[in-house]
C-alpha cells in the first residue's frame, strides 16, 4: 500500500517558484542553497541579502523597553495605533500622500505578508497578475497560491557598460547617471495588461536588478492601469535605498492613482532589521478591509514590541539621519564591490538603488550562471545567486540572464573588500 501523495496549492505554489523536480521532489529555494553553500565551503555570503550589521541602537532599545514594559501580547490586528499613524505621517511626509492611519493601513509580517494576503484577497482564480521580469521569488508563489495567472513584463539592458564606464562612475561622480540600466518594456507591458489582468505587481526599487524605475516609467504602468481598470501592488521595501540622485517616485503619488494602488513596505530593508518582519500596506479603505480580512487568518498579528520602536523609527529624527548613513554607506559599498568585480572581469550593471549588483560572468566564458554561481566558492571562495532563479524556466528573460549572478554589497566594507580580493584572484587564473 503506497501513501499518497499530498495535492493542494503548494504543489503549483512549488512549481511558479522552481522549486519542483521533474520527479516531484520539492528543492530548497536558491537562497537557502547557497547560503548553505557559503556555510559548508566557508565562502563569503554575497547571495542573500541580510545586512551584517544591526539597525540603529536607539530603535532596539526602544524594543527592549517595550518588552520590558509588558508589551508582549497580541497588538490590534490592524496594528498599534502608533505604527498606524506613523506609516500614514511617512507617507504625508516623504510623498505628499494623505492616508487615514484608523482605516488605510494595515501592519503585516513583512512585506512578503502584505504582498501574499493582497494577491488572496483580490485574485479570483484564472485572474491574471502582471510583474515584471526578473522577479523576486515570492511574487511568482505568491501568484500561484491565490489561483492566479502569472504574466510577466522583461526588464531590458538600456545600454551596454564599459569596465572604463563602472570605475569613472565607482570614483564618485555625485549624481552621475549609471552607464546602463534595466528598463522597462513599455511595449511588452501594454501586450501583457488585457481583460484577464486584475493586478500589475510593481517592484521599485527593484530585486534582483537594482534599477529604479523613472517617472516616465511609472507613468505608463499607470497609464495601463488605468485604461483596462487594474490594481496596482507595488513592492517598495527599497524605498529610501537608492543611489546618485536617482528617484523613488510611488505610484500612488502619480494622477488618477492614490485610489488603485496598493503600497507595501516594510521596516527591515529600510532600517536593516530584517529579522523584526514589521511591514504595512496602505490603499484605499475598502481594499484595507478586503485584505486586512485574509491576513487575520495567516499571521493574525505579529511582532508586539516591535511595533512601537517601528513607529519610533519613522518618526524620530534620528530614524531619518540613520536612513540617510545607510544609504550613504551603501553606496560606497556598492563602488566597492562593482570595482572588484569589474577588475575580475565580469561586465557590471551598476545599480541605482537596492542591496544589490548584477554580474554577467559570460565575459569570463562562464554561460551558465547557475553552474558559475555553484563553483564562485571553489573559484573565488564567494557565493552569489544566478539571475535566472528570479525568472520563469524557458523565457526570453531568463535566457538573456543566463548567465548573470546577483551579488549582495549590504556587508561590512571588510567581507566586501575580502571578497573583492578573490574575485580579482580569480579573474587572473
Amino acid at each position: 500500500m503506497t501513501t499518497p501523495r499530498p495535492a493542494g496549492a503548494w504543489h503549483r505554489t512549488a512549481r511558479a517558484a522552481g522549486l519542483l523536480a521533474p520527479d516531484g521532489s520539492v528543492a530548497p529555494t536558491i537562497f537557502a542553497e547557497m547560503s548553505a553553500l557559503a556555510a559548508s565551503t566557508g565562502a563569503i555570503n554575497l547571495g542573500q541579502g541580510f545586512p551584517e550589521d544591526d539597525g540603529p541602537e536607539f530603535v532596539r532599545e526602544a524594543a527592549v523597553s517595550a518588552i520590558r514594559a509588558g508589551v508582549n501580547q497580541y497588538p490590534p490586528g490592524p496594528g498599534t495605533p502608533e505604527l498606524l499613524r506613523a506609516v500614514a505621517q511617512h507617507q504625508e511626509r516623504r510623498y505628499g500622500l494623505h492616508v487615514d492611519p484608523t482605516s488605510e493601513v494595515l501592519v503585516t509580517a513583512g512585506a512578503t505578508e502584505a504582498i501574499t494576503a493582497t494577491l488572496l484577497a483580490l485574485c479570483e482564480p484564472g485572474d491574471e497578475v502582471v510583474t515584471l521580469e526578473p522577479f523576486y521569488d515570492s511574487h511568482a508563489a505568491a501568484i500561484a497560491l491565490a489561483g492566479a495567472v502569472h504574466r510577466t513584463v522583461p526588464l531590458r539592458r538600456a545600454a551596454v557598460s564599459t569596465s572604463t564606464d563602472v570605475r569613472e562612475h565607482s570614483a564618485g561622480r555625485e549624481h552621475a547617471e549609471p552607464p546602463a540600466r534595466f528598463a522597462l518594456d513599455v511595449d511588452a507591458l501594454r501586450a501583457a495588461v488585457g481583460p484577464q489582468t486584475r493586478i500589475i505587481l510593481v517592484n521599485t526599487p527593484h530585486n534582483p536588478t537594482g534599477t529604479v524605475l523613472t517617472r516616465e516609467e511609472l507613468e505608463e504602468i499607470a497609464a495601463v492601469a488605468r485604461r483596462h481598470d487594474v490594481i496596482v501592488v507595488t513592492d517598495e521595501v527599497y524605498e529610501h535605498l537608492t543611489f546618485d540622485g536617482a528617484e523613488h517616485v510611488p505610484v500612488a503619488t502619480l494622477p488618477g492613482m492614490a485610489d488603485r494602488t496598493v503600497t507595501i513596505s516594510s521596516a527591515g530593508k529600510t532600517f536593516s532589521l530584517t529579522g523584526w518582519k514589521i511591514g504595512w500596506l496602505h490603499a484605499r479603505a475598502d481594499l484595507v478591509t478586503a485584505i486586512r480580512t485574509v491576513k487575520q487568518y495567516l499571521t493574525y498579528v505579529n511582532g508586539a514590541p516591535f511595533q512601537p520602536a517601528v513607529a519610533l523609527a519613522l518618526t524620530d529624527p534620528r530614524g531619518e539621519e540613520a536612513v540617510q548613513a545607510l544609504a550613504s554607506s551603501l553606496a560606497r559599498r556598492r563602488d566597492l564591490l562593482c570595482d572588484g568585480l569589474v577588475t575580475a572581469g565580469f561586465d557590471v550593471v551598476v545599480p541605482q538603488g537596492t542591496y544589490f549588483v548584477v554580474a554577467d560572468g559570460a565575459p569570463l566564458g562562464y554561460d551558465d550562471g547557475v553552474d558559475l554561481a555553484r563553483r564562485l566558492p571553489e573559484l573565488a571562495g564567494v557565493v552569489g545567486v544566478p539571475v535566472s532563479a528570479f525568472c520563469r524556466a524557458g523565457s526570453e528573460t531568463a535566457a538573456l540572464f543566463r548567465s548573470s549572478i546577483r551579488f549582495t554589497f549590504v556587508k561590512t566594507e571588510a567581507s566586501i573588500e575580502r571578497a573583492t580580493r578573490q574575485l580579482a584572484a580569480m579573474g587572473g587564473r
